[in-house]
């Protein structure tokens, strides 16, 4: 398995193969808070909501230590880490820095397909700058990121999009991983499933009553088998296993949706609660929105009860959404038509569709995503 590479050591990249990069800024809301707050620097920082009703948006490595974790209820985090800092979102400021960063990214490729403000995939096959390899290119981004914002960024790097997330998160935070032509097989058999993009932790309970632990686990399955248990899913987890994924970086991906969804640790009823938790909601997917100055005239809310029922309700409109006041209003009445919710909620989301024009599309804000168990 692939760890830290030498600072200087050559790829080695097989001829046809695509040399892509993944980088994924570490704990960015609750860094970013740090950077800006030096009395934050070095203790547990919760970015979201500080009342007992709030929802931990983001969380700094230090909170991670207690168990903290985004989309978690405030009162819980506060309860598992008494000395939690919280901090309000300011979505402007993170906007900027990833601006800064994205134009790192595009110094040493135009092909740049951001997942968030905080991630994306490049791929630096044809090596604008000249550096050599990938390798060389990752570590000269990640320097250039601290130089300029003053925060820490990991990558990974590998020949797919797949694997290269997957390295990303390896040695975390501030880390490099590298995963050469060869390898890919060998470093995903070793992984929990647990670890794979779109496997979530109800997807990966049930793999596991299925005897399936490990990606070398999935790899002893056909896929006629995956099928029976997983249906459409089985495709991509029958390449996954195999370390495959023939996906390309694409910064013109067309856009159907933008929106976010927040899948709670524990199950909420309270009303007071979901209220403010489509609160968060809806300046997460503002942000969203803005950032990719999208206009769409479809509201969509998503709630998923605590059996896994899911249920949707949308509103149209003949024009577009055009302001944040005019989106939450279509948020907060399709949420109080459905009160009272006949049982307590495990997931939220919202979605702004119908857009009118095509920007690039953040992994995790397409229509149509793959999601396991969520």
């Amino acid at each position: 398995m692939t760890s830290q590479p030498p600072a200087h050591g050559d790829d080695d990249e097989a001829d046809g193969l695509r040399k892509i990069i993944h980088v994924d800024m570490d704990a960015f809301y609750a860094s970013v808070e740090q950077r800006d707050d030096p009395a934050l620097r070095g203790k547990p920082v919760a970015v979201g909501g500080s009342s007992g009703r709030g929802v931990v948006a983001a969380a700094s490595y230090e909170a991670r230590a207690f168990g903290v974790r985004s989309a978690m209820p405030s009162g819980r985090a506060l309860r598992l880490c008494p000395d939690l800092l919280f901090r309000k979102p300011r979505f402007e400021v993170y906007r900027a820095v990833s601006q800064q960063i994205r134009a790192i990214f595009l110094d040493y490729t135009t092909l740049v397909e951001p997942l968030s403000l905080d991630e994306a995939y490049l791929d630096v096959t044809a090596d604008l700058r000249g550096l050599g390899s990938a390798t060389r290119i990752a570590e000269e981004i990640r320097r250039r990121i601290r130089a300029d914002t003053g925060l820490t960024a990991s990558a990974g790097v590998s020949y797919n999009k797949f694997l290269a997330k997957l390295a990303s998160d390896q040695n975390k935070p501030d880390g490099l991983c590298v995963i050469r032509p060869g390898e890919g097989a060998r470093f995903v058999a070793g992984l929990p499933v647990r670890r794979f993009h779109g496997v979530g932790p109800k997807g990966a309970e049930k793999m596991a009553r299925l005897g399936i632990e490990t990606g070398a686990d999935l790899a002893a399955k056909d896929l006629a088998w995956l099928r029976a248990h997983f249906g459409s899913f089985a495709e991509y987890l029958f390449r996954a296993a195999r370390g495959v994924d023939l996906r390309q970086v694409r910064p013109d991906r067309p856009r159907k949706s933008l929106g976010g969804e927040r899948t709670f640790f524990e199950n909420i009823a309270a009303p007071e609660l979901l209220r403010e938790t489509l609160e968060d909601i809806i300046a997460l997917v503002w942000d969203r929105i803005e950032r990719a100055d999208a206009h769409g005239r479809t509201v969509t809310l998503k709630l998923r009860y605590a059996d896994f029922t899911t249920l949707t309700r949308a509103r149209s409109l003949p024009h577009a959404v055009t302001d944040r006041a005019e989106f939450a209003m279509l948020g907060r009445t399709l949420l109080d038509e459905l009160m009272p919710l006949p049982l307590p909620v495990r997931l939220m989301g919202l979605t702004l569709s119908a857009l009118e024009q095509d920007e690039p599309v953040p992994e995790d804000e397409r229509d149509g995503q793959l999601r396991l168990g969520l």
